[in-house]
């Protein structure tokens, strides 16, 4: 497995900015204007990608089955399918504001539609995570492959990549996942992250369905490549990911909140770093004369005292300047340099 590849123009792997897929699922709610409109939102906000789901709901789920309340599930989700003659017309729409089209097939026909548009990458969702005929049919067509980990055990997620390493497929990321919707902050575990990383060996990522930017920032902080967060247009719409999506202005804040951490990672090496060497000058102290000291003298510890700025001598070599003898006079108040000792 690659420790690096690219989705579009977009290298994925430590070293590299997040990747940042802002989720539109099925918050089109079967209209294209809306879907055009979801894509405009995604672009502006700087995400890299705009993904929705291509899903039939006579493929997805049982006819007979039904929600608690009695609303069948088959003609729930028949609402909020893409239809497959849209997906080209979205696609060419998102390149044109620059920004990559990705999608999660939920059936052997969508994995085919979207690798004949040429998507960048392949989104597998966590319900099929152990769906191992539909993950080697998405993995024969070699593209890169995003692996939502939701519901999985480490077993699990290594079944799915051995079923996608035998296709010859090599490029993955591997995405923590609590598939709860919305997730509570307890749950989000993000541990789990360092845990994906160090047991594959791949780019890792969070998929994200907690109610605000606090949890894709903190997994910013923790090195993932790639952050998948569902938006909408307006949340107070019905559908099935509204009540948990961001809104535009939270999307284009959140966007600007990754890329700010992004740049305060840094390296990790301690140093003293360029916008601090100014304060550094001020903010140390030196070895000062407390008091008029004739050549010859030897230095006695109330003969100085230590203050700023970072003058002279540094206060670490106290104990040799102590019994040294001055080899010249030393005003009060002027810093004590070697050559004055």
């Amino acid at each position: 497995m690659k420790a690096q590849f690219k989705i579009g123009d977009r290298t994925i792997g430590p070293g590299n900015p997040t990747f940042i897929i802002a989720e539109a699922g099925s918050n089109h709610n079967r209209d294209l204007g809306k879907a055009h409109g979801l894509i405009e939102i995604a672009a502006d906000a700087g995400a890299d990608a705009v993904k929705f789901q291509s899903f039939l709901a006579e493929r997805l789920v049982a006819k007979s089955e039904a929600l608690p309340d009695g609303t069948n599930l088959c003609e729930l989700f028949g609402k909020y399918e893409l239809p497959r003659e849209w997906h080209g017309e979205l696609m060419d729409f998102a390149r044109s504001l620059d920004i990559e089209f990705i999608s999660s097939p939920f059936d052997f026909d969508a994995v085919d539609l979207l690798d004949c548009l040429d998507v960048c990458a392949i989104k597998i969702a966590s319900g099929d995570l152990d769906n191992i005929p539909l993950i080697t049919h998405i993995a024969s067509k070699k593209r890169p492959i995003i692996l939502s980990t939701g519901m999985g055990s480490v077993g699990e997620v290594g079944r799915a990549l051995e079923t996608i390493v035998r296709q010859g497929c090599e490029e993955v990321v591997l995405m923590h996942c609590v598939s709860s919707y919305p997730s509570p902050p307890e749950a989000m575990n993000l541990k789990a992250i360092e845990t994906l990383r160090d047991a594959f060996k791949v780019p890792v990522g969070l998929s994200d369905h907690t109610i605000g930017m606090e949890i894709p920032i903190a997994a910013t902080a923790l090195g993932i490549d790639i952050l998948e967060k569902h938006f909408t247009d307006a949340r107070d719409q019905e559908g099935l990911d509204h009540s948990y999506s961001m809104e535009p202005s939270e999307l284009k804040g959140m966007v600007a909140a990754i890329r700010t951490v992004e740049k305060a990672i840094g390296t990790g090496e301690k140093v003293c770093s360029s916008v601090e060497s100014g304060t550094k000058y001020y903010a140390r102290r030196g070895i000062f004369a407390k008091r008029d000291i004739p050549p010859g003298k030897a230095i006695e510890r109330d003969d100085i005292k230590l203050v700023r700025p970072q003058m002279g001598i540094a206060p670490v070599h106290l104990d040799i300047v102590i019994g040294r003898r001055a080899v010249k006079a030393i005003a009060q108040d002027e810093p004590i340099t070697w050559e004055c000792v």
